[in-house]
């Protein structure tokens, strides 16, 4: 994987310059560093490694609270000179087609979990290799995590990127991200405080 483009990006909460990553130039789904205005590696650098939810991100489902977290995290970062790493990986890495599927078996009472392996996968089949590259390659050497996932510290701790801190990223449970909320926390341990 490498750098393929860039440009920049003006958006309602401020500048910032967009790269692409990918092994191929032609690749269409690459993933993405967001870098606000600011930014300056040599710092503890606020950065949310951020999976996509097309349902949440784009539609804004209120299944979830991924649409939120994200937009959260851009004003964060915009405001402190941060980097948004946006990794195409849908459905915590089940894609998004089985995601679909995995909301069709909620509806029919499974959790989250239950449902991801119900179909095969993993409960959280996500991987951070690709993050830890791109911190690299913007020369990050230490972060302020901006994550509830012990999982994305974890991943960090074990690289050579160091998390001098944790920026929590608590969105208020919607009645109808509720039951996902709290498998999140109960099952997969992240700091929700619920």
């Amino acid at each position: 994987m490498k750098k393929q483009a860039e440009a920049r990006i003006p958006t309602q909460v401020g500048q910032f310059r967009m790269i692409a990553y990918a092994d191929k130039v032609t690749e269409r789904m690459p993933h993405v560093a967001l870098v606000a205005e600011g930014f300056d590696p040599n710092k503890p650098v606020p950065v949310r490694i951020h999976s996509e939810c097309m349902t949440g991100d784009v539609f804004g489902s209120r299944r979830c609270d991924c649409g939120e977290q994200l937009s959260a995290s851009v004003k964060i970062v915009s405001e402190n000179g941060g980097v948004i790493i946006y990794l195409r990986q849908e459905g915590r890495g089940i894609g998004l087609i089985n995601k679909l599927k995995a909301y069709n078996l909620q509806d029919m009472g499974l959790n989250t979990a239950e449902a991801n392996t119900h179909l095969g996968f993993e409960v959280d089949a996500r991987l951070y290799d690709c993050a830890i590259f791109i911190l690299q390659d913007l020369g990050i050497k230490s972060t302020q995590l901006i994550t509830n996932n012990p999982d994305k510290v974890e991943a960090l701790r074990h690289s050579p990127i160091e998390v001098a801190g944790r920026i929590p990223i608590i969105i208020p449970p919607q009645d109808e991200s509720r039951p996902y909320l709290e498998t999140k926390q109960e099952l997969m341990g992240h700091l929700l405080g619920l």
